[in-house]
């Protein structure tokens, strides 16, 4: 993997990822303004939750054709300037969290406020705007693995960011805005709720993550394994497709694997994609995100693990997020994960 640093022409970062040396950036010739984003966090007095709020957000790019794609190499309206490229990541132009935020007052009504300092990249896959994670050749999924291992290094290395999120959205159904493939990088100033819970639990049992693991590859949820990780549908799914992908070895994040987990990793994920797109005959809509441990304390607790999973609960059904699950938290789950597993181990792409 080699990688290569420049600029966009308001001040940017872009990071070229390629598997061959040599590469000499184009410069960015659309001569745009500073970024000027205002990310603020409210922590709810009710639950102790952080909610980001980001105006600016609000006019992003919104599915365009795909002549005007901003991820295709060195188009008239292309985030990325050069003709072609393996992989490449850049500054969200419209970050939900911004080290450039100004400051804002510490509360607003009696309620807790900072700046949402910290950092967002979108993560190019391939420059073929056509294409898919499960269709790329392992060798670019690797390098994309790559990637992800040294944002998440250089990310957590940010003063005041206490965790990173490597993810993807695919699919119109779950809310993409860019049929392009790719994924984006999260650097928050605060810790997730989701990840909070689950410190808490490690916290209270020894080795959850590995009893965890010992008991699923020991039942009928395992879609898929090998030396160094394993795919499994967990007992208590939430989603009507859900898959979790964990490291056999307790590591905290994706810059602590080695080159032979690496090197698996991107065989087992793509194949775990290509059998996600054969449930249904269809490219499946997903989420596709990192649990890493947090930045500093809980490094010895959280082990890291992918969670993949899909609202679509049948060939021409989704689940909605209703009156249970968006009001209460309180999951309905209609298929049961036992036969979720059974059709994914059967599914071949």
């Amino acid at each position: 993997m080699n990688r290569t640093r420049a600029r966009l022409s308001d001040g940017r970062e872009i990071v070229y990822y390629d598997e061959a040396p040599g590469r000499e950036p184009v410069a960015d010739p659309r001569g745009l303004p500073p970024v000027e984003p205002v990310c603020e966090v409210r922590r709810d007095p009710l639950t102790g939750d952080h909610v980001t709020i980001t105006g600016h957000r609000n006019t992003r790019t919104f599915l365009p054709p795909a002549d005007r794609c901003p991820l295709c190499p060195g188009g008239p309206a292309s985030e990325i300037p050069d003709p072609s490229y393996d992989v490449a990541v850049f500054e969200n132009r419209f970050p939900s969290f911004d080290a450039r935020t100004p400051p804002v007052p510490p509360s607003i009504d009696g309620v807790e406020r900072f700046r949402g300092a910290g950092r967002c990249e979108v993560v190019c896959f391939t420059d073929d705007h056509s294409t898919s994670m499960a269709l790329l050749p392992v060798s670019r999924v690797r390098t994309v693995v790559d990637a992800w291992a040294d944002r998440t290094a250089e990310l957590s290395a940010i003063p005041g960011v206490a965790q990173v999120f490597a993810f993807e959205n695919r699919g119109v159904e779950i809310g993409v805005t860019l049929h392009h493939p790719h994924g984006q990088i999260y650097a928050y100033p605060f810790r997730t709720p989701r990840t909070e819970r689950m410190l808490a639990s490690a916290a209270a049992t020894p080795d959850l993550f590995g009893d965890v693991l010992k008991a699923e590859r020991a039942g009928s949820r395992v879609v898929l394994s090998g030396e160094h990780w394993t795919a499994y549908v967990p007992a208590a799914a939430r989603w009507p497709v859900e898959v979790h992908l964990m490291a056999h070895r307790h590591v905290p994040d994706l810059a602590a694997l080695d080159a032979g987990e690496r090197d698996e990793l991107a065989v087992l994920y793509r194949d775990l994609l290509r059998r996600c797109d054969a449930l249904y005959g269809a490219p499946l809509p997903y989420v596709a995100g990192w649990h890493q441990a947090p930045v500093g304390e809980g490094r010895d607790l959280l082990r890291l693990h992918l969670e993949l999973f899909s609202i679509r609960r049948a060939a021409d059904k989704v689940k909605y997020l209703a009156g249970s699950e968006s009001g209460m938290a309180a999951w309905i789950n209609d298929v049961p994960p036992e036969d979720v597993a059974a059709r994914l181990r059967a599914a071949r792409g």
